[in-house]
């Protein structure tokens, strides 16, 4: 494992024991020394990066910056609980691992880095969605608890329905991502390509 590997996996666990470690609601002095802290491992991390160079410097700065970010979200989660911050957790993690993976893809060029690109696109799409749907039936399950048969079936069908939106835009996200990787044809063979894409997604 090379150094920069390791720097990047020392820097995980400690963003991980900063904002993962508290399982419970903490208090206002526990939330604002872990706020600080975060800040301080953030800075340090960023500055850890000046001895690296070229796309392998800004791969640290994004990962410096992402994990800054969903520890900060994961915080909130743990310092106000609720439907809404956990699910800004999760989305802040699928940012943040869109961020450094649109980053790496500049280690490569031409279609290769376009298809990288709308992988990574396509990752945080499905994270987003997955995100969504559990936002949406927690929400709505929680209503029907305090309410009647009525209200559950209803909550059973806007579940069914994020779920079934979640699909459609993880299915959009993977088409845009057969469709690029097309582009490497020409001629009857790209044609073939997309069609075989638009069958794949369902158009």
């Amino acid at each position: 494992m090379n150094t920069f590997n390791i720097k990047m996996v020392a820097l995980a666990i400690g963003f991980a024991f900063s904002a993962g470690a508290m399982a419970q609601t903490i208090s206002k002095t526990e939330y604002k020394d872990s706020k600080s802290k975060i800040s301080a491992e953030y800075k340090s991390a960023k500055a850890s990066c000046a001895a690296l160079s070229g796309n392998a410097k800004d791969i640290c700065v994004e990962q410096a910056k992402g994990q800054e970010k969903v520890a900060k979200a994961d915080l909130e989660a743990n310092y106000k609980p609720s439907t809404k911050s956990h699910y800004d957790a999760r989305v802040a993690k699928a940012d943040a691992d869109y961020g450094v993976a649109k980053e790496k893809c500049d280690d490569v060029a031409g279609n290769v880095k376009d298809v990288c690109v709308k992988e990574a696109k396509a990752a945080q799409t499905a994270a987003i969605a997955d995100a969504k749907t559990q936002k949406t039936t927690v929400g709505a399950n929680a209503v029907a608890a305090e309410k009647t048969a009525e209200a559950r079936s209803d909550a059973s069908a806007k579940g069914s329905e994020a779920r079934k939106d979640a699909a459609a835009e993880k299915t959009e996200a993977q088409y845009k991502v057969a469709q690029q990787k097309c582009d490497t044809f020409s001629g009857p063979t790209k044609d073939e390509c997309l069609s075989k894409a638009k069958v794949s997604a369902g158009k």
